[in-house]
């Protein structure tokens, strides 16, 4: 999951060596953490919120067949 996070928002940013996934497992939820430069915040989250959603879409139906509820946060 963590590579389909990076090879969703590697292209969109300036700075993808800056591009960070961390997962945090609890019970019954995996928590992925996306860090981006800062510069590159506003192309990841885009226009209202569409383009950060889009990621959202992708990695919760990826998600899907795993027995865990699957979030995705974007920090600056």
């Amino acid at each position: 999951m963590i590579e389909l996070i990076e090879t969703i928002v590697k292209p969109l940013v300036d700075h993808p060596e800056d591009v960070l996934v961390n997962e945090i497992e609890h019970d019954h939820s995996v928590v992925y953490k996306l860090s981006v430069h800062k510069e590159d915040i506003g192309k990841v989250i885009g226009k209202q919120g569409r383009v950060a959603k889009t990621i959202r879409t992708v990695v919760y139906a990826a998600g899907s067949n795993s027995s865990k509820r699957v979030q995705l946060e974007i920090n600056d």
